[in-house]
């Protein structure tokens, strides 16, 4: 068997995190639009002598076991253990075979980028490859929505696995029977004038998503109006920043993407803090025009739509009165790739 290399890319959600997450998904219909970035989660498999080897050097974890052993690897490599065991059941009659599988992801756990969910994206379409199956893109996407959400019982939605299928702008809904993707086509100046004006500001603080969501499925399910009615004007703003995005009104996206943020904290308690609202306060005095955190919430990266003349004014007051790091991101059009390596590099 030859070396298996794939990497999926992280993604920023722009609008409707949280109406892709059960019970509200399949009672009203999620609508979530959002984005990949230039930062990828990857994976190699690669025949071994015997057994199973994990590695991950992004977290300095190594893990080795034979096949009967494999349990005592889930402390440190669960969604590993956990995508080698669907793979093997699915797709090779269940019949063990010696591997290893190497990871790393251009982000830290927690960062609110789907980082976990594009790294089993990717170590599915890696062992997929590995084992000569080929899947389609709905197939992978479900099949690694089922892994976390099913095989695992990770709480969360399913926008984090199909962005990171799909790539590009999304806008992404749940029809009642199955989860349909629209593919956005931005004109060429709006896609740049988009890069020109985001940054991505990380506080160097992650949290547990399924902390913060677990609280948004409590409100939802206890029918709490107030939750309820937010989740809902999160699922508008979506549309509204769709809708902007397709007509090329970047000052209208901004405007929505700022409603959605205050919809969104709405929905549950923990989603923001005092360092978000710190971080918040400092980029809008400097060039800031709208800001939220991608992903569940809590903690995690900030992405800000500023004033591309005021870019850098905007890094610097981050950095200098909340610390932390600010960079720049680019957009890839592009979803989960992989390719054959005839001879590995160690």
């Amino acid at each position: 068997m030859h070396t298996i290399r794939s990497r999926a890319p992280l993604r920023l959600g722009l609008g409707g995190g949280g109406t892709d997450v059960s019970p509200y998904s399949e009672d009203f219909g999620g609508r979530v639009l959002s984005v990949t970035i230039d930062r990828y989660a990857y994976a190699t498999v690669s025949p071994a002598v015997s057994g199973l080897e994990f590695h991950s050097p992004d977290r300095q974890c190594t893990g080795r076991a034979t096949h009967a052993e494999l349990d005592t690897l889930r402390a440190d490599f669960g969604l590993h253990v956990a995508v080698y065991r669907r793979m093997i059941r699915d797709h090779n009659d269940g019949q063990d075979v010696a591997l290893r599988l190497a990871t790393e992801v251009d982000a830290p756990p927690g960062s609110g980028l789907g980082s976990s969910s594009a790294l089993v994206v990717a170590m599915v379409q890696a062992m997929a490859g590995f084992l000569g199956v080929s899947l389609g893109q709905y197939d992978l996407a479900r099949t690694a929505w089922e892994i976390e959400r099913v095989d695992l019982g990770l709480a969360g939605g399913w926008q984090d696995q199909y962005s990171a299928v799909f790539g590009g702008f999304n806008y992404m809904e749940d029809d009642g029977d199955r989860i349909v993707v629209n593919p956005l086509r931005i004109r060429r100046e709006v896609h740049a004038e988009l890069e020109a004006s985001l940054l991505l500001y990380f506080g160097g603080v992650s949290r547990d998503s399924a902390e913060v969501i677990e609280q948004q499925q409590r409100n939802v399910v206890a029918g709490r109006e107030d939750a309820l009615d937010a989740t809902h004007a999160v699922r508008a703003e979506a549309e509204r920043m769709k809708n902007a995005l397709l007509v090329g009104d970047v000052p209208a996206f901004a405007a929505s993407l700022h409603e959605g943020w205050l919809a969104k904290k709405r929905t549950a308690a923990i989603i923001s803090n005092a360092a978000i609202e710190r971080a918040h306060e400092v980029a809008s005095r400097h060039g800031m025009i709208a800001g939220k955190v991608s992903g569940a919430g809590g903690g995690g990266f900030m992405m800000l739509v500023v004033d591309p003349e005021r870019r850098l004014e905007v890094a610097r007051a981050l950095e200098a009165e909340c610390g932390g790091t600010v960079t720049g991101a680019h957009v890839t059009q592009h979803g989960v790739e992989s390719w054959s390596v005839t001879k590995a590099v160690r």
